[in-house]
């Protein structure tokens, strides 16, 4: 019913920069809290950084200062640009997004994810 589709991953030295993004289609009425999530080998999935319909951010406490994450409501896509990237950046990131299908039902979907690997 609804896919999230990533792009940007890749392959980065240390102290660069990424922008990744993510948009949204199929059956969508309305999106609400948007995010970005990564999981490394061998460990759990986390947040990076969320951001609601409104704007409003948060950020996990090791990539503030140096991710920012941005919508556009007009086109469903979420991005997250990456600035001053370090190795222990390494994981999948994931897009997630709570989306209303329609009156009264909302459901959290995920996209398949997008590799990024910080490494000289």
């Amino acid at each position: 019913q609804v896919q999230l589709v990533e792009s940007g991953g890749g392959l980065v030295q240390p102290g660069g920069s990424l922008r990744l993004s993510c948009a949204a289609s199929g059956r969508i009425f309305s999106i609400n809290n948007m995010g970005w999530y990564r999981q490394a080998p061998g460990k759990e999935r986390d947040l990076v950084a969320g951001i609601t319909s409104g704007g409003s951010t948060n950020y996990a406490d090791s990539v503030k200062g140096r991710f920012t994450i941005s919508r556009d409501n007009a086109k469903n896509t979420v991005y997250l640009q990456m600035s001053s990237l370090k190795p222990e950046d390494t994981a999948v990131y994931y897009c997630n997004a709570d989306v209303t299908i329609r009156f009264g039902v909302t459901i959290g979907a995920w996209g398949q994810g997008t590799q990024v690997t910080v490494s000289s």
